[in-house]
C-alpha cells in the first residue's frame, strides 16, 4: 500500500545501491570510507595548492578546480544515499531530485571539458615548452576553468528544465542510487525519442570531443617523449601518461556507455555499475594521479607539515 501511495505523490523513490542483505552493511561502510577519504584528499589538494607558491601554476590551478568539482560530485551524491539506507526511506523529493540531476549534469560536463583542458595544458607545456608562458598563462587558465564552468552549468540547465517537464504517470521509483537521466527517462509515459537526440549531441560535445583532444594530446605527448635522450625521462613520462589515460578511460568509457545508448538498451544494474565509476571511483583516484605522485604536491605536503609541527612547538 505505502508503495501505491507513493506512486500519486511528486516524490520519487531511489531504489538505491543497498539491498536489506547483511553484504549491504560491508557496501555502505565501504563507501563512507571511501566518500571521507575523497573529500579529505580534495580538500587537501586545494589547501596546497592554495598555500604553496610553487604550486601557482595553471596546471595546478586548473587540478584544484577538478578537485572542487570531485568533492560536490561526490557530495551530491553519497550523503544521500547513505542517509537514506540509515533511514530506511527511500524518498527523494521532486525538487531535491531536480536539484541533484542539476548539480550531477554541471559537475559531469564541466569536468569533461576540464578534462582535456587540462589535456591541452600537458601538450603545450611538453610539446611546445617555449610557448608555454605566452599561451598557459593565468589569464587563460581562468577562462579555460570559468569556461568549463560556465558550459556545463548552462547544458545542465537545458537538460534538467526538459526531463523534470516530462510526465511521470507511472511508478516513480527509479532504479538507481541517484536521479540519474537515463534513468528517469525510462519512467516518463511520452515519447522521449527527440530529447535522447538532444541527449547524443551533448554527448558529442562533452564526451567524444573532449575524449578525441585527451587522446590526441597524450599520443602527441608519447611520440615527443619517446625523442628524448634520457631513458629514465622516457619511463617517468610514458608512466605518468598510462596513469592519466587509464583514469580517463575510467571516467569516459562508462560514461559514454551509459548516455550515448537508447534507453531501451539500459537496463538497472548496469547503469549502476557502470555509474560508481564517475560518481564515485575516479573522484578518488583523480589526487592520487593527477598530484599525490607529483614531487612538488609531496614538497608541498612536506612543508605544510613542518610548519604545523613548528606552529605547535612556538605555541
Amino acid at each position: 500500500m505505502g508503495h501505491k501511495n507513493q506512486t500519486f505523490s511528486s516524490d520519487f523513490i531511489l531504489l538505491g545501491l543497498f539491498s536489506s542483505s547483511q553484504t549491504s552493511l560491508v557496501s555502505f561502510l565501504f563507501i563512507f570510507i571511501i566518500f571521507v577519504v575523497t573529500v579529505a584528499e580534495n580538500t587537501l589538494m586545494i589547501l596546497l595548492i592554495r598555500s604553496d607558491s610553487r604550486l601557482h601554476t595553471p596546471m595546478y590551478f586548473l587540478l584544484s578546480h577538478l578537485s572542487a568539482m570531485d568533492i560536490l560530485h561526490i557530495s551530491n551524491i553519497v550523503p544521500k544515499m547513505l542517509a537514506n539506507f540509515l533511514s530506511g526511506s527511500r524518498t527523494v523529493s521532486f525538487a531535491g531530485c531536480g536539484f541533484q540531476v542539476f548539480l550531477s549534469l554541471t559537475l559531469l560536463g564541466g569536468e569533461c571539458l576540464l578534462l582535456a583542458a587540462m589535456s591541452c595544458d600537458r601538450y603545450v607545456a611538453i610539446c611546445h615548452p617555449l610557448c608555454y608562458a605566452v599561451l598557459m598563462d593565468d589569464c587563460a587558465s581562468v577562462l579555460m576553468a570559468g569556461g568549463c564552468w560556465l558550459v556545463g552549468t548552462l547544458n545542465s540547465i537545458v537538460h534538467t528544465a526538459y526531463v523534470l517537464h516530462f510526465p511521470f504517470c507511472g511508478s516513480r521509483a527509479i532504479d538507481h542510487f541517484f536521479c540519474e537521466v537515463p534513468a528517469m527517462l525510462k519512467l516518463s509515459c511520452v515519447d522521449t525519442w527527440r530529447y535522447e537526440q538532444g541527449v547524443y549531441l551533448s554527448g558529442i560535445i562533452f564526451l567524444l570531443i573532449p575524449f578525441s583532444v585527451i587522446s590526441a594530446s597524450y599520443v602527441q605527448i608519447l611520440l615527443t617523449v619517446l625523442q628524448m635522450k634520457s631513458s629514465e625521462a622516457r619511463k617517468k613520462a610514458f608512466s605518468t601518461c598510462s596513469f592519466h589515460m587509464i583514469v580517463v578511460i575510467m571516467y569516459y568509457g562508462p560514461f559514454i556507455f551509459t548516455y550515448m545508448r537508447p534507453k531501451a538498451y539500459h537496463t538497472p544494474g548496469q547503469d549502476k555499475f557502470l555509474a560508481i565509476f564517475y560518481t564515485i571511483l575516479t573522484p578518488t583516484l583523480n589526487p592520487v594521479i593527477y598530484s599525490f605522485r607529483n614531487k612538488d604536491v609531496l614538497g608541498a605536503m612536506k612543508n605544510m607539515l613542518k610548519s604545523n609541527l613548528l606552529h605547535k612547538k612556538n605555541g
